[in-house]
């Protein structure tokens, strides 16, 4: 007999659990079929939400003659083969683990889903902002399939129980302990049950000692790639950057426990730059200096190291005046004309004419009245120092007299 998550996979919309955004009365997905209007999108969650599902209710329901390609294990050549069926007719791919496809593969793709020969549903367990390429992303609309609720795994369960081969009863406890040892994750949780039921005789009850009993440890093993294990990183960076020392270092316990060093360890660094920053620079040569001890004597000893760093930044005085100021430039260069290098400091301008150019250090202070953005900006600020810390307010006077020097108002 197949087992019983494969059982209770759902045929339509209305038996999904937890996702009514996409595929409720008013959800997006029924919306788009309603109106036979089909666009290419995304689904992204976690494992064990229904992405698989959905896509596969949406393919058969749309009436449209559909594929399955899996990207981390099928070829170009396969997709070329569903492809040539564009010639009579518009067709559906349901694209698995889209976050693995190819470049070759995607730059074959993109000229039918342009065109609207091939509409596209993706499926990844990442965050699609960072794995997947731009080129298919902006094709797409990103749909985020939801980490099931307690409510919405207990009707699963409790919907489930009439499948089982035997007749139980459940109760309540024994429906927690299901949900938190299977990590919201519902076929995890389907397999506890089943798991369960088959020590159990009709009549009898399930308890939550049994599901103790039959579970053994939790499913905490998720993959560092999976969108649970980012959700971790930035509660702990969160964490940090309220000054939250215990939250910082639970968040640190369940990182720990998921035993990926190197991912902890690159997050660390950002936060030593993006949150902490001008408020205290000595912190960042500090968390480089934890981390490396860290790698050099691994898991279990590396977490006295991290506890102690950790336990440091959460303490230390906070600035985020570095990355506000870099992001700021970035995007008034991307948006708007920030105009022309001025001519003595465009290398080109200076080497026909070295006298434009002012050296810095022949003066006092290696300060001087040039300024050095283009004429079109040379009053924008992006950099705005905070007097919360001794180093930074330091800065900040320092900032004030080139200032004046410079006749610039910040």
């Amino acid at each position: 007999m197949k087992p019983l998550a494969y059982r209770m996979r759902p045929e339509k919309f209305e038996d999904v659990f937890g996702q009514d955004h996409l595929v409720g009365k008013d959800g997006v997905l029924v919306k788009m079929l309603e109106k036979k209007k089909m666009l290419s999108f995304i689904l992204y969650g976690p494992p064990g939400t229904g992405k698989t599902t959905i896509a596969s209710i949406f393919a058969k329901t749309s009436g449209v003659d559909h594929y399955f390609f899996n990207a981390s294990t099928e070829s170009k050549s396969r997709l070329k083969d569903i492809i040539d069926t564009t010639a009579y007719h518009d067709i559906l791919i349901v694209i698995d683990e889209i976050h693995r496809m190819k470049t070759d593969v995607q730059d074959y793709l993109l000229p039918f889903m342009e065109s609207g020969h091939a509409t596209v549903i993706g499926l990844t367990t990442l965050n699609p902002y960072q794995s997947i390429n731009m080129a298919i992303r902006s094709r797409c609309h990103l749909y985020e399939v939801k980490k099931l609720d307690d409510e919405a795994i207990e009707k699963a369960l409790l919907a489930a129980r009439k499948e089982l081969d035997n007749d139980i009863r459940i109760d309540k406890d024994a429906i927690k302990a299901i949900i938190r040892y299977s990590n919201h994750e519902i076929r995890t949780a389907l397999n506890l049950l089943e798991s369960a039921s088959m020590i159990l005789n009709d009549g009898d009850l399930l308890t939550a000692q049994t599901v103790y009993r039959i579970a053994g440890k939790m499913n905490h093993d998720l993959d560092d790639h999976e969108d649970h294990f980012y959700d971790l990183l930035s509660a702990l960076q969160k964490s940090i950057r309220g000054s939250d020392v215990d939250a910082a270092i639970h968040y640190l316990a369940r990182l720990i426990t998921l035993g990926d060093l190197p991912s902890i360890i690159r997050r660390l660094l950002v936060i030593a730059y993006e949150d902490i920053g001008l408020a205290n620079p000595l912190m960042g040569g500090k968390v480089v200096s934890a981390c490396d001890a860290a790698m050099k004597v691994g898991f279990p000893e590396a977490r006295i190291i991290l506890s102690t760093i950790v336990i440091d930044m959460a303490i230390s005085p906070k600035s985020n005046t570095a990355i506000a100021a870099i992001d700021e430039a970035i995007q008034h260069y991307e948006n708007e004309d920030t105009g022309t290098v001025p001519d003595h400091v465009d290398n080109r301008k200076i080497k026909i004419n070295p006298e434009i150019y002012h050296y810095p250090h022949n003066d006092k202070d290696s300060i001087n009245d040039q300024t050095y953005l283009p004429d079109k900006i040379k009053q924008i600020t992006y950099y705005h120092p905070k007097d919360e810390s001794s180093y930074e307010k330091a800065l900040s006077d320092r900032l004030k007299m080139i200032d004046k020097i410079k006749h610039k108002k910040r």
